[in-house]
C-alpha cells in the first residue's frame, strides 16, 4: 500500500493581529507529517530572511514565526502542503498595530459637555458655519446625520443620503442643519465634467457668503450678481468657518482627477480667504479589517495611515488636518467608539473655525466684493 494518504487541516491558520516590535506565529495542524510545505505571502513565495521568519514543523504541526513585526510584515500568509496525492492550501492576515500615532480620549461624556457648553468668541456670530463638499457618494449627508445621532442620541436620517449604488447626488440645495451652535451645510456632490455636479465657483461663492440658504443650484449656471438671490455684501455672519472636504478611504485611489482638479480649485480660494481647511476621510472600516473590528485601534492601522497619506498627496492637505471618521449607516446602533471619533474631529473643526471668526471679527472686515 502507499505510504502516502490524503492530506486535509485538522486546523487551519488564524488570523493574527500584532504590535509592532513583537513576535507573531501563524500555525496549522494536519492530518500527516509526510508532506512538503510551502510558504507565501501577498501571493509571492516567501524570502525566508534569517533573524526574521522562521519557518519549521514539529510532528504534524506547520508554522511560521516572524520576528519583531514591522509595517511591511502585515499582509495575507498562505501555507500550502503537498504529498503526491495533491496540495492543499490556508490562508491567514498578519496585521501590525503601530505604536499610536494619535491620541484620542475615547469617553464621550466630556466632549459632548465641552461641545454642548462652547461658547463663541465673538458675540456677533450666531452660530459656526462648517461647509462640507466633495465626490457624489463621499459620507457628505451621513457626516451630518452622525453629528445629529451623537448628540440626539437616537439614530438619524433627516438629510438624504446619495446612494454609492447609483453614484448620483441628492443634494440639490444649499441646506442648512444646525446642532446647538453650528451650523453644517450640505451642497451637491462634485463630478468630472463641466455640466456635471456642483459647480466650484458655487462652492467658492457660499464659502465667501453669497448664497443664501436653501438656494437650488444649477449645474451648468452657477450663481452670479445678477441673480436675485446672490448677497451682495455678506457678514461674517454669511460666511463659511471652515471648509471640510469629505474624501471616501475607499476610493481615493480612483477619484477621478478632473475631480481632484475642482477640489484643488476650491482649496485655492479658500487659503486665499485664509478659511480653515480640513479633511474628513470617510468609510474607514471598508479599507482597514482593524479598525472594523475595533475602531480604537484607528490610530494604530498602517492600512489608516496609508489612506491618509494619499490624501494628503492628492488633495495637498497636511496630515494633522485629516481625520478618518466612521458613520452610522442604516443598520448601527448607538456607539461611543463611533460617536468618539466624530467628536474628536468636531472639536477640531470647533476650535479652527471659532479662531478665524475670532481674527476676522477683531479686524471687523466683511468680504465686500
Amino acid at each position: 500500500s502507499s505510504p502516502f494518504i490524503s492530506i486535509e487541516f485538522v486546523t487551519v491558520l488564524a488570523d493574527k493581529q500584532v504590535q509592532v516590535g513583537k513576535d507573531v506565529t501563524l500555525r496549522c495542524e494536519t492530518n500527516t507529517g509526510r508532506i512538503n510545505v510551502t510558504w507565501e505571502k501577498k501571493g509571492q513565495k516567501l524570502d525566508c530572511v534569517e533573524d526574521k521568519h522562521k519557518t519549521g514543523r514539529i510532528g504534524t504541526t506547520i508554522f511560521l514565526e516572524i520576528k519583531n513585526a514591522e509595517m511591511e510584515d502585515e499582509g495575507q500568509y498562505t501555507v500550502t502542503i503537498q504529498n503526491s496525492w495533491g496540495s492543499i492550501s490556508s490562508s491567514a492576515m498578519v496585521l501590525v498595530e503601530l505604536d499610536e500615532w494619535r491620541k484620542i480620549r475615547w469617553q464621550q461624556d466630556p466632549m459632548i459637555k465641552a461641545l454642548d457648553d462652547f461658547n463663541i468668541s465673538s458675540e456677533g456670530v450666531r452660530e459656526l458655519r462648517f461647509l462640507l463638499y466633495g465626490p457624489v457618494g463621499a459620507g457628505k449627508s451621513s457626516i451630518i446625520n452622525t453629528i445629529n445621532t451623537v448628540f440626539e442620541g437616537h439614530h438619524y436620517i433627516n438629510c438624504l443620503t446619495a446612494s454609492a449604488l447609483t453614484g448620483d447626488s441628492f443634494t440639490t440645495k444649499f441646506e442648512k442643519f444646525s446642532v446647538k451652535n453650528f451650523a453644517f451645510y450640505d451642497v451637491m456632490g462634485l463630478e468630472e465634467g463641466v455640466y456635471k455636479g456642483v459647480h466650484p465657483g458655487d462652492i467658492i461663492n457660499a464659502v465667501k457668503g453669497h448664497i443664501p440658504d436653501d438656494y437650488k443650484f444649477k449645474y451648468n449656471a452657477p450663481i452670479d450678481k445678477e441673480n436675485t438671490n446672490y448677497i451682495n455684501k455678506p457678514t461674517l455672519n454669511d460666511q463659511i468657518h471652515c471648509l471640510v472636504s469629505v474624501i471616501p478611504a475607499d476610493k481615493i485611489t480612483i477619484i477621478n482627477d478632473g475631480v481632484i482638479q475642482k477640489m484643488k480649485e476650491i482649496r485655492a480660494e479658500a487659503s486665499e480667504l485664509g478659511i480653515p481647511q480640513v479633511v474628513f476621510m470617510t468609510r474607514v472600516d471598508q479599507v482597514c479589517i482593524m479598525t472594523q473590528r475595533d475602531i480604537t485601534k484607528i490610530y494604530q492601522s498602517r492600512k489608516i495611515k496609508e489612506k491618509m497619506m494619499e490624501c494628503s498627496n492628492r488633495l495637498g492637505v497636511v496630515m494633522n488636518c485629516i481625520f478618518p471618521v466612521k458613520n452610522y449607516s442604516d443598520d448601527n446602533n448607538p456607539n461611543e467608539k463611533l460617536n468618539c471619533l466624530m467628536l474628536e474631529a468636531l472639536t477640531q473643526i470647533v476650535r479652527a473655525a471659532n479662531a478665524y471668526v475670532k481674527k476676522n471679527y477683531m479686524k471687523n472686515i466683511s468680504m465686500n466684493e
